[in-house]
């Protein structure tokens, strides 16, 4: 069994109502001296990953919103249900978000909003469950797999993403892109090295590659490819 050490320090918290909505902000930091890797296991709720030039820290930021509900019930739930940390275990960063909405909601539909600040050059792992996902400016390797929601990435190096439905949108990838998706739309251009996609339904547009452009399925939907330096393989 694996030995954490919590490192992830809830720096500040507060809590509003707006509208029946019941919502609370809270901040984590952890020293990422020594990390190479990120690992995110995020249930419900917006995601949004930034790298930042010389950061010393990773800094999350946490909106938890509990819908339609009274501040003592939205504590109560928040008390058992939810799970929020940043942890270290040796040279990965683990952060854990979500709500068991299942076992203790009562058809609460928690959820959880989280923005991430992290040092450039950080290794990115990615367990999303539903919500909008965002991840810019890491220079690094990125790997995702999403269950639903839109996923926008940029100025990334390798990308590999698993997605079930939402769109998704690539841009400035210095390594290889690989796609599977269930559906939606898939818009990728400005990569230096391979796209590689298997696709389900949906729109595929890719543009502005230094290297091979191969799709493996295109499942239904248009396909727009364009401006590729290497070959392209296509299924038919």
């Amino acid at each position: 069994m694996r030995s954490f050490i919590v490192m992830g320090m809830f720096l500040a918290s507060f809590a509003s109502m707006a509208g029946n909505d019941y919502r609370e902000n809270r901040d984590l930091a952890i020293d990422a001296a020594g990390l190479d890797t990120i690992r995110i296991d995020a249930g419900a709720g917006s995601l949004d990953v930034k790298g930042v030039e010389g950061l010393a820290e990773i800094e999350v930021k946490a909106t938890i919103v509990v819908p339609d509900t009274t501040a003592e019930k939205a504590q109560n739930h928040i008390d058992k249900a939810m799970e929020l940390s940043l942890a270290r275990d040796g040279d990965e960063a683990i952060l854990v978000s979500g709500f068991d909405n299942g076992f203790w909601g009562n058809g609460m539909n928690a959820s959880i909003d989280l923005e991430v600040r992290c040092p450039a050059g950080i290794d990115l792992y990615i367990d999303d469950g539903s919500g909008s996902l965002e991840v810019t400016d890491t220079r690094a390797a990125v790997t995702i797999d999403d269950g639903s929601g839109s996923i926008d990435v940029s100025n990334v190096g390798d990308l590999s993403i698993d997605d079930g439905s939402g769109s998704i949108d690539v841009s400035f990838a210095t390594g290889d892109v690989s796609i599977i998706d269930g559906s939606g739309s898939i818009d990728v251009r400005s990569v230096g090295g391979s796209v590689t996609i298997d696709d389900g339904s949906g729109t595929i547009r890719v543009s502005d590659v230094e290297n091979d452009v191969i799709i493996v399925d295109d499942g239904s939907g248009g396909v727009s490819i364009a401006n590729v330096k290497g070959n392209v393989e296509q299924d038919t």
